[in-house]
């Protein structure tokens, strides 16, 4: 499956999330007013901006699939990066909102218990995005999509800080009135844990970082290949949830065109078979016979 493929399976989840959170923020923020619940309600607004949110990763998506032109000769992969960076924003500016809006409420010595309704709904719609996040993070996985895994992590927030709306609502029936507005609060701070980690991954992948374990591993792929003599120098970069290899391998100097040829070859389908990489740029020089081998 090539990556423009992997691409356009990856906007099904998106698809999947849009419909999800348009269906969970409408329900929550209904139920929310009904029952009076500030948890619920916060949990009903982090669903409404993940809805803006999804769009944003289906946009990139899409982008990401339009071929390589004049002004984007390796493609426009890194639009789908760029779509993960922007809904970690929104997912902080909710995160921000939820927090500021839960500390007031929770020194209300006014505040009420909010109707065990809003806890049932909140429990209902966790199950929900549970599968959706079991969905999205298989196909996620299945495609390689960084957009799509961003959005399955946000899924799984959203679950979870739904479980954290009952268990709050829940409490508060038993005369424990803060217990909701604390649970609003930690939705929040659950939020904003989530937005920082998908923009630190985001950033890190835009400014050409990439994780140096693995960049051992792809050395080691190469190295154990047969006629590689040396490695003298091995980068990496994601381009989009596609990685980007160039190599400068060392072989035998006695070695013809051909015999080299057939090296990078090698490399090439090792690397496609064992880490899904489908773009090496391999440069073959001479070894020194004073060079040690690896």
């Amino acid at each position: 499956m090539d990556v423009y493929s992997n691409l356009k399976q990856g906007e099904r989840g998106a698809w999947v999330s849009i419909f999800a959170y348009i269906f969970c923020s409408a329900l929550k923020i209904t139920i929310a007013i009904l029952a009076g619940s500030e948890a619920l309600m916060a949990d009903g607004l982090n669903n409404s901006t993940d809805v803006v949110a999804s769009v944003a990763v289906l946009v990139g998506l899409r982008i990401s699939r339009k071929p390589p032109d004049q002004d984007h000769p390796y493609g426009h992969f890194r639009a789908e990066t760029i779509s993960a960076l922007v809904a970690s924003f929104i997912m902080l500016f909710v995160g921000i909102q939820v927090v500021t809006d839960a500390i007031p409420a929770l020194f209300d010595p006014n505040h009420t218990a909010p109707n065990m309704l809003a806890g049932w709904t909140a429990l209902f719609t966790s199950v929900i995005m549970f599968f959706v996040y079991r969905y999205n993070r298989a196909l996620a996985q299945r495609t390689n999509s960084q957009a799509l895994m961003a959005a399955a992590v946000d899924n799984r927030s959203d679950a979870l800080v739904s479980i954290g709306t009952f268990v709050g609502v829940a409490g508060a029936q038993f005369h424990l009135d803060w217990l909701d507005p604390l649970a609003a609060f930690v939705v929040g701070l659950i939020i904003l844990k989530t937005a920082w980690s998908i923009f630190r991954e985001s950033t890190h992948r835009l400014t050409d970082g990439f994780d140096q374990d693995l960049l051992e591993q792809l050395r080691g792929t190469i190295s154990a290949i047969p006629g590689v003599e040396e490695i003298s120098d091995i980068k990496a970069r994601y381009l989009g949830s596609s990685v980007l290899v160039d190599v400068v391998v060392h072989v035998n100097p006695d070695l013809n065109v051909v015999e080299s040829h057939t090296i990078t070859e090698k490399i090439e389908d090792r690397m496609r078979k064992v880490h899904k990489i489908n773009t090496v740029h391999i440069h073959i020089e001479p070894i020194h016979k004073w060079a040690p081998k690896i």
